[in-house]
């Protein structure tokens, strides 16, 4: 897992309420003046509106510097416009560590959803939520790494081991290939380990 600033996405509907956007932005720009927040939308007046939001939101904050060096330097506002599915896929490309769908049913999206450390579902449903009493996990996979990692789970606590098995049916059926690959690598005794089971 690589550990990152903090990063917000949100994907954020027509239908979102502007004020709730903007403080889930700034949830995470208060963190520190590197800390991501990122607004995908298809709709051009939402975007409006929650840029006034952020204005306004600001300078009330006990964090105001730290949040406004935030969204200046590291916040974005991106209009899909009238276009959800497109939102999704640009969240998918950036592959953030909190990704809020701001939407009218977010479950019709959730299966679209490919790239996310940790996803909060629903207008009533800010990051702050996660972070303090429903319970995920808050050890995320950071700065696009969400595209290969996932959150810490018992999984990572685990020692495990794997095994291969194969008959001398299915070995033959497969060791010339195997000797192909580790000739190509230069690495003839590994071709070898695989061909001599199958010398007269």
């Amino acid at each position: 897992m690589i550990a990152g600033p903090s990063e917000i996405l949100v994907v954020a509907d027509k239908t979102a309420n502007p004020r709730y956007v903007a403080a889930d932005l700034l949830s995470q720009a208060e963190h520190d003046k590197m800390a991501s927040a990122v607004l995908v939308t298809d709709s051009y007046d939402l975007a409006l509106e929650v840029s006034k939001e952020l204005e306004i939101q600001i300078p009330l904050l006990p964090r105001a510097e730290i949040a406004r060096a935030s969204i200046d330097k590291n916040g974005k506002i991106i209009v899909a416009e009238g276009n959800l599915m497109l939102a999704i896929d640009i969240a998918n490309e950036i592959a953030p560590e909190h990704l809020e769908l701001v939407v009218d049913n977010p479950f019709d999206y959730l299966d679209k959803v490919k790239h996310a450390g940790s996803i909060f579902m629903g207008k009533y449903c800010p990051e702050a939520l996660g972070d303090y009493f429903a319970g995920p996990n808050h050890t995320l996979p950071t700065s696009g790494s969400a595209k290969f990692s996932s959150p810490l789970s018992v999984d990572d606590f685990q020692k495990k081991s794997q095994f291969t098995y194969y008959t001398k049916e299915a070995l033959e059926a497969v060791y010339k290939k195997v000797a192909k690959f580790a000739d190509k690598e230069g690495l003839h005794a590994h071709a070898k380990s695989a061909t001599i089971r199958f010398e007269d």
